[in-house]
């Protein structure tokens, strides 16, 4: 980036619906352990069971990988398919025979995505996105059992990708992944709508756009569409029930995931409603399909030697002291009541109307970058209520991070001052707040600046030029391994009522179109 300038934007990161997916597909489809899985994924689909070519293809594709030949004959020996006289199930064509073509087929699928995603830095997300695939996987399986239509177990592969779209996220844009979540436990927004909001498209119509770049028959690509709210109606085609099979396979898939025992429950009670008639499936019924999944899935990940679900790490993690830790965007939980620090309550609402602004602005692609950055920096300043508010990029010839553009008290004199050197010239230099906030890419909201502990962090050009600053935000800019700088905003008063998560998704989304915009 040349000194004094901003790099242009990038097309196709620009966020209207195409926009946005074809950015998350380049990034999917781009990687290359992710096209290798793309290709084999296709070509365990195409591979058809209306023949003996079909199974030799099938175990010749098994025995090809040796770990996925060791889960295929785990899993063909556990209690439920070992055959009645006792013995063990040593080949692949056997365990074909045993299991089933079908079966074999969607579990080889599962492995692949298991083995593909499963070692991702972000396993805590990533598993439990994961073991929801495989479950809907094992739904689907046995809605096809008792279904009439021909070529029905393809329902099985449907649901096993319907839920591809939160699994790719989690791995490969998890602070995303984050944000869509923490807008929907915030009880404001269902998943399609979050979904939208932050990725400017579905995860159903994500999830359809991978399997279209993987090849994947149209069948199992229209099986991810989302569904009408509300009760469904008896499906009037194969690929219609599929759609309703694939969807009603992930909710069960979700339900079984909670703790406690799902027969009777509200949920249940809701599925009923909704896809009791179109699947002809009552009470009973579902509760023994809720039995039979529990145990395929305890009998499934015992075959992939999958332990327990590994829990996100406790204490210090990035590298940040506690004092920060426990200070970064989303640490809090909600509060209600007058905000004295100057945040406006309707700060939600002046957040979203931002999101939007800056959203329609980068798709119409007539603006400049400088233009996103003003639009997202004047929405903090405005929306959170902030005394003053600036955006500080680097500058490669003088070696320091400045001020750019600012607004609020004293903008001018204050943006003059705000410059700080781009490494520290010490040990405990690089101890203040700042650079540890861009070297963790930890988003920061202080809400009493004059504690101990952080003013032991603050730097003196900072107590300096803002003497008087009680509760500041920190939102680096860093693009890759790249610290191109950071936001910054701050009022004259505390702010004990901390940032909720809906709103800190929404700072976020802010500050992650400004990060498209910056990216070359």
């Amino acid at each position: 980036m040349k000194a004094g300038s901003l790099p242009p934007l990038a097309p196709d990161e620009i966020p209207d619906g195409r926009r946005v997916r074809a950015a998350l597909l380049n990034k999917v489809c781009g990687d290359e352990d992710m096209f290798a899985l793309g290709s084999s994924v296709a070509r365990v689909v195409q591979m058809a069971s209306s023949d003996d070519e079909g199974t030799h293809a099938l175990a010749y594709y098994v025995l090809s990988d040796v770990a996925l030949t060791q889960r295929i004959l785990r899993l063909a020996n556990t209690v439920k398919y070992r055959t009645a006289n006792g013995t063990a199930v040593t080949t692949i064509s056997r365990a074909i025979s045993l299991l089933g073509f079908d079966n074999v087929k969607t579990t080889a699928l599962a492995m692949l995505l298991v083995d593909a995603l499963a070692s991702s830095e972000h396993a805590w997300s990533v598993r439990i996105e994961l073991e929801a695939s495989l479950c809907a996987s094992l739904v689907g399986r046995e809605m096809a059992r008792h279904s009439f239509y021909q070529g029905a177990e393809e329902a099985s592969i449907g649901a096993l990708f319907k839920n591809l779209g939160p699994l790719l996220v989690a791995s490969h844009a998890h602070e995303r992944y984050r944000e869509i979540g923490a807008l929907v436990a915030s009880g404001k927004h269902k998943l399609g709508q979050a979904a939208q909001m932050i990725l400017g498209c579905s995860y159903d119509a994500l999830s359809e756009a991978v399997l279209g770049e993987w090849k994947i028959p149209d069948v199992i690509m229209r099986a991810q569409r989302p569904l009408a709210d509300g009760a469904l109606k008896v499906a009037v085609n194969r690929g219609e029930w599929m759609r309703q099979v694939a969807s009603f396979s992930l909710d069960v898939a979700r339900l079984l995931a909670r703790p406690g025992d799902p027969a009777g429950s509200q949920e249940a009670q809701a599925l009923l409603a909704r896809y009791g008639h179109a699947l002809n499936i009552d009470g009973q019924q579902l509760d023994e399909l809720f039995g039979a999944v529990a145990r395929e899935m305890s009998g499934l990940l015992q075959s992939m030697n999958l332990e327990p679900a590994p829990r996100p790490p406790e204490g210090e993690s990035d590298g940040l002291p506690n004092v920060l830790l426990l200070a970064t965007l989303g640490a809090g939980e909600e509060e209600q009541g007058s905000y004295p620090s100057g945040k406006p309550k309707n700060a939600r609402e002046l957040l979203l109307a931002g999101v939007q602004d800056v959203t329609q602005m980068r798709a119409s692609g007539t603006h400049k970058v400088n233009d996103v950055v003003l639009a997202v920096l004047e929405t903090l300043y405005t929306a959170m209520g902030f005394r003053f508010a600036t955006v500080v990029l680097k500058d490669v010839r003088s070696g320091q991070y400045r001020a750019r553009v600012s607004f609020g008290a004293d903008k001018a004199a204050t943006q003059a001052g705000f410059a700080f050197p781009a490494a520290g010239a010490s040990a405990a230099a690089n101890r203040d707040l700042f650079f540890l906030a861009m070297a963790n890419n930890a988003d920061l909201m202080i809400s009493d600046a004059s504690s101990p502990k952080i003013r032991d962090l603050l730097p003196s050009w900072h107590r300096q030029l803002l003497p008087d600053a009680k509760s500041f935000i920190v939102l680096p800019l860093v693009v890759g391994q790249a610290q191109l700088g950071l936001f910054y905003a701050d009022r004259t008063q505390t702010a004990p009522e901390g940032v909720p998560p809906d709103e800190t998704s929404l700072i976020k989304a802010l500050k992650g179109q400004v990060l498209a915009a910056l990216a070359p």
